[in-house]
């Protein structure tokens, strides 16, 4: 089984986010709506495996952890709240994650946090 799971890491946004200060995904079924909703309703109580699979499930009905695990998936370093929407995604010592405005202060202490490691967001492709 793959999994996207990290630990004691801070998700940083995206060199080339549009944004200033996060905002929140304006359309709730796309992908960014549905992660953003899970996450902003129960900040470290999932795991990245978990809410790529929860927001699967939404998506497309019901399939396993095994099933949809079978085969790599993007980490959350692709996710449009880190490339997009101004939200780094921090991941504690258990794996479990949160949403962290780029404009807090609690991001500019995970940024500096040297027991946190920092994985930068993708960058949006371009064409």
């Amino acid at each position: 089984m793959h999994s996207t799971n990290y630990h004691d890491t801070l998700i940083t946004v995206s060199a080339d986010c549009p944004v200033t200060a996060a905002s929140p995904p304006a359309k709730p079924g796309t992908i960014a709506g549905r992660q953003f909703a899970l996450l902003h309703a129960a900040p470290y109580e999932m795991t990245s495996d978990e809410l790529l699979l929860a927001v699967e499930n939404e998506r497309k009905g019901p399939v396993s952890a095994a099933t949809f695990f079978s085969t790599p998936k993007a980490c959350l370093r692709a996710s449009p709240l880190v490339k997009k929407h101004g939200y780094g995604l921090h991941h504690d010592r258990d794996g479990r994650i949160a949403l962290v405005l780029m404009e807090s202060e609690e991001y500019a202490r995970l940024l500096s946090a040297t027991s946190v490691e920092k994985l930068a967001g993708m960058r949006s492709s371009r064409a």
